[in-house]
Parts: C-alpha cells; structure tokens; sequence
C-alpha cells in the first residue's frame, strides 16, 4: 500500500491447516513460516466453480511476472461431496493447469480461520505474515498486482522481502492417449471427435474409441487460428456438428466458439474475441465483436448454435445466417428460476441436447436437468437449487444430482445424464417423470453419445471413451441426499439489515451522471423464508423480515456497483461495473445475528478477515 492509504489494525494471518495435505510441492509440508519474506496470495477455491476457474486464469499473468516474490497458495474448499476426495482434487489440479501449491482442505479448516464466505476469495499476506488484503468474486488480478508492486518497494526498502524459487514442483506428466476429456462427438464417418480439455486439443479416435486418427491443434495454451498443426485452443469443451459438415467447437478459456473443417483441419474463430464477457458488455452483436465467458457446450438447434454460457449462467445462440451471437436465455443471475427466457435464472449450464422440440441442458451447479421450449420458455425436469444434491434415484421432485455435466437424447423421447460428481450415467423418462440410474462406477463422467444400441461416456477423470450396453433396467444404488458443507450464518427472526459494503477503488467514484449506479436483488430458498425484502432495488442497504416460522434457507443476494475514474479533467473517463452474487444460507434462531454485512469487492484498501 502506498504511505498515504489508511492503515488498520495489523491482522496475523491464521496458519494453514488442511487434513488432505498439499499438492504441486513434491511432497513437502508447508507452514506460513515457512514462506515468510515472500508476498502470499492465498486463493479459496473449489473446482466446480466457474468463477473460480476464471480466477486461476486471471492470476496466471501475475504468476509469471513475480515469481521470484509471489507464492500462490490455492486453498481448496469443497461445496459437492465428492469436491472433498483427495483424488478429486489431485486429479483438479492437473486438469486446470494450477502452477503453484495447493493445500486441500476438505473439512474448510482454513476457510473458517480466514472467515470465507464467497467462492473464490482472494487474501493478501505480506512478508511480514500479516494480512492486508481480501477480495471476493473475480476481476481482482489488477488491483492485487498494484498492492504487490507496493508491497515488493515497502519491504524491500525494510529488508523483509525474500526474493527466490518459490515451492512449486510440477508433478510427473502422466503418458495417456487423452487427458481429461471433456466432451465427445460421432463424426459421419463412425470416428469420434474428443476435446482433450487438458491438452488443449482436438483428437479423433477410430470406431473403437482408442486409436488416435490424427491430432488438431498445437497442444499448448493458445489462440490462434490455422492447421491442424499450428491452430492453438485454450481448454476447449462442447463439440457440435453443423450443416455444413463441420465442426463448432467450445474454446473456453479463450471465451471463442471455433469452427473445424474436418476435411483439411483447418481451424478458424467464429465468435468471441477472446476477452471475457463483464457486466456492461454488448450481449448481442457481431459474432467476432462480441465478448463471451466461458462457453462450456454447444448444440445446432432450430438453425442456430446454442450455447452454454457456464461463465454468466445464461444461453446465447451465434446465428450463421448474419454471423451474430446474442443471449437467448438467463439474466446472469445465478440460481434456479423458471419461466421466460429473459427471466429465467441458470447455473452454470454444462450440457446440452438436441430434440426436435426441446433443448435439454445439464444446469451443473444446482444439479439440475432443465430444458427450453421452442417458445423459449425454461423447464426444470429434475432440482431444486444450489445447495441440494446427492444420488437418489425415484420421481422427478424427489430424484438427486450432483454436479451433471453432461446430457444426451435417446431414442426413445428419454435423455441419459452424465452425473459427473456421483460418477455415474442416470436416465430421466419425461413419460413417467422417474429417474433411474444405468451406470455406476464412472469417473467423473462428463459427457456421452449413441453409437446404435451403445452409449459412449467421456469418462474424463479416466482419460478415456468407455461403452456401455444400454441396459434394459437401472442398476439400483443406494441414495443418498446432500446439502453444502458451509456453515449456516444464525440469524434472528423477524427484522435483519442487509448491508452490501462498497467503495470505490482509489482513484474512481460512484457513477451516477445517468441515474442510480447500484442495484441490489434479494430472493430466498424457500420463498416462504423472506416475509419481505425480495425483489430489486438501486439502495444497497434493506432490511428484510424473515419468516419464525420457517427454520432456514438461503438468502440470494445480487449487487452491482457502477464506478468511473475521478478526473475532471478526462471528458471520458474510463468506467467499470463491480457485480457479486451470494448464496448465504441461514438459520434461524433466538439471539442470533439481526444484520448481514456482505463486501462487494471494488476496495483497495485492506479487508480483514471477518469483513466479509
């Protein structure tokens, strides 16, 4: 921090402490003594997260440019069962590309000691081991490289900077055809076409699911169109094929959908600029004009490639017609609400399938089978929001996911569902509205296709197409149902003020030259939690009258903030929206808390732990 910022009250940063160890250190165990002298970056994660995953992205730049000063220590803090298996996180690490250590912490030590609530959340310690920053929600690698450009001069003019190797050790690559495939598609010619997600390539196998016909793409992290030996892709996912013959593919770190001709392999950009979508950004538009995030499938249907936008929870199309993409479904909230396109509510769409009248989608982060109308409408088959899940199979209102991300049309008017966390394939049958489990004991399932009378899973965490006879009754499993392992806040009954806490980073303030620059949406799981207080609003502070009578739930919150830089003198000023969602789940109890502060990130001065 600059000498003209406010000082507070010095903070020790808490000790690490994660029962499943540490990964990416060559088996070494570490403590924050150990890294003192260093500037620490503590990054609470979970890898269903997409927000996290944009995160791990964002602060690949900041890695590189102070390495010899920088450690960054993800500290891994499941929300899904599975999340908290050790091999589920090892397996995590590598298949994100994370370049630095990682402390599992499937009991949320570390999260509780630091007072997390939010993934991801960003914590700066100094050299000195104290804590002096902390920043929820993405778009925060800028305004931490400023705080460690000022912390490297502070401490170095003090002698209490430690420059050198920082404790990362890759781990041994592994000699598989694929490496985390994501999805997979039957080319006409009986050929499969697989997204090796890891490797940062497309490969296409022969009939029998393992031979290697050719490779497409360099293999390293990249952007850039040409053959089939120089294009580059940043770990794509969703394949779809088109009336042409060839192939959209969902680049999605690179936030593009790029186009295979299967006939020379040629690659070439079909949207997307390779920036990611923000708030305040065109939705619609010319194709290569516009920003996406993290498109994570694709699907040709009623002329148009569909596509899950996982990054803001929404569905756009690109339309070949005019080369123009725009949203077709979902508000960027995130959350499960039905009804009209521009109304519903997503998160994380992963999947999707094409019927004649309905487009199935796998909504990864409420485990939810959902599908549009060809009125545009949204439909849940199967979930109820993001923080219940399990494997239990039964009618629709009673059947569990966890964490599908993946979802094929059968022939006979059913759809089969990749249910990656609970490793196993399930069949939902719209005619009876049961849900039956087919296949178990698959790892990490993330997607599948018919081949006649088979059915070919991506079982990605095995790095391999697997076939399955499509047996003619379910496998019987025993269920099980979840909810999320954080800690509910205790709350009063009755009145609570909700504060979201926002200041404008140094240098900017509140834009308000064409009106409010804020905007705060309050729900609940259930609605019969929140007796008043829903709904939208510009202030951003509200007090909300919660139920007695009900025991608990989940208050959705939703902020946004409009900030612009504070010079008289610039005639345009450059402007920025800061936006966070929050799933905070309460319990109401007697003597409890009767106000929420929430901090929408935008400071530059120092958060302490318990601020947010």
């Amino acid at each position: 921090m600059s000498d003209s910022a406010p000082r507070r009250a010095r903070v020790r940063a808490p000790e690490l402490i994660g029962k499943g160890g540490w990964l990416n250190t060559g088996g070494r165990q570490y403590t924050l003594a150990d890294l003192r002298g260093r500037i620490v970056i503590l990054d609470f994660w979970t890898f269903c997260c997409v927000n996290c995953l944009h995160v791990l992205d964002e602060l690949r730049e900041l890695e590189r440019k102070h390495r010899d000063t920088v450690v960054i220590i993800g500290v891994h803090s499941p929300k899904f069962v599975h999340e908290a298996d050790h091999q589920a996180v090892v397996d995590a690490v590598e298949r994100y590309g994370v370049e630095h250590p990682v402390l599992d912490d499937p009991e949320l030590a570390t999260w509780k000691q630091y007072a997390v609530r939010a993934w991801p959340t960003l914590v700066v310690i100094d050299p000195e081991g104290y804590v002096v920053a902390q920043h929820a929600g993405e778009g925060h690698a800028h305004a931490i490289e400023r705080l460690v450009e000022e912390l490297e001069a502070e401490h170095e003019a003090k002698g209490t900077l430690r420059r050198g190797d920082g404790p990362y050790v890759p781990p041994e690559p592994e000699p598989t055809t694929l490496r985390f495939p994501g999805k997979a598609l039957l080319l006409p010619s009986g050929t499969f076409l697989v997204s090796d997600t890891t490797r940062h390539q497309l490969v296409e196998l022969a009939e029998d699911g393992e031979t290697v016909v050719r490779r497409i793409g360099s293999g390293t992290r990249g952007f850039t169109d040409g053959d089939a030996r120089t294009a580059s892709f940043n770990e794509p996912q969703g394949l779809a094929l088109l009336e042409d013959g060839s192939v959209v593919v969902a680049d999605t770190v690179n936030h593009a959908l790029r186009r295979l001709d299967l006939a020379t392999g040629e690659v070439t950009t079909l949207a997307g600029t390779g920036r990611q979508w923000w708030q305040g950004s065109a939705t619609s538009g010319p194709a290569r004009e516009v920003d996406l995030s993290s498109p994570w499938d694709v699907a040709w249907w009623n002329g148009k490639v569909w596509i899950a936008m996982a990054g803001v929870h929404q569905l756009w199309a690109y339309d070949p017609a005019d080369d123009t993409v725009s949203v077709t479904a979902g508000t960027t909230n995130e959350g499960l609400v039905d009804g009209p396109g521009d109304q519903a509510w997503f998160a994380q769409p992963s999947g999707l399938a094409a019927t004649p009248d309905r487009l199935w989608l796998a909504d990864s982060e409420t485990s939810a089978l959902r599908w549009v109308d060809l009125d545009g409408a949204v439909h849940t088959a199967v979930g109820t929001g993001l923080f219940d899940f399990g494997h239990r199979d039964g009618s629709a209102g009673q059947a569990l996911f966890q964490h599908p991300l993946g979802v094929t049309a059968l022939p006979d008017g059913s759809v089969a569902v990749s249910d990656t966390y609970n490793h196993a394939l399930r069949r939902y049958d719209p005619a009876t509205g049961e849900v039956t489990t087919l296949a178990t004991d698959l790892r990490e399932p993330s997607d599948a296709v018919l081949v006649g009378g088979d059915i070919v899973v991506v079982e990605s965490a095995r790095h391999r197409l697997t076939r399955l006879r499509l047996p003619e009754e379910a496998v019987r499993v025993e269920g099980a149902a979840h909810r999320t392992q954080r800690e509910a806040t205790e709350v009063a009954p009755g009145a609570l003020r909700l504060d979201v806490i926002f200041q404008a980073p140094a240098g900017q303030k509140l834009d308000t030259r064409y009106g409010p620059s804020t905007r705060l949406l309050v729900s609940s799981t259930p609605p019969e939690l929140l007796r008043s207080g829903e709904g939208t609003g510009t202030d951003l502070s509200r007090t909300l009258e919660l139920d007695p009578d009900v025991p608990g739930g989940v208050l959705h919150v939703s902020a946004m903030a409009a900030s612009c830089d504070d010079d008289p003198a610039n005639e345009y000023p450059a402007c920025h929206v800061h936006q966070q969602d929050w799933g905070v789940p309460v319990r109401l109890i007697e003597g409890g808390a009767n106000r929420l502060p929430l901090v929408l990130a935008g400071m530059d001065e120092p958060s302490m732990p318990g601020q947010n």
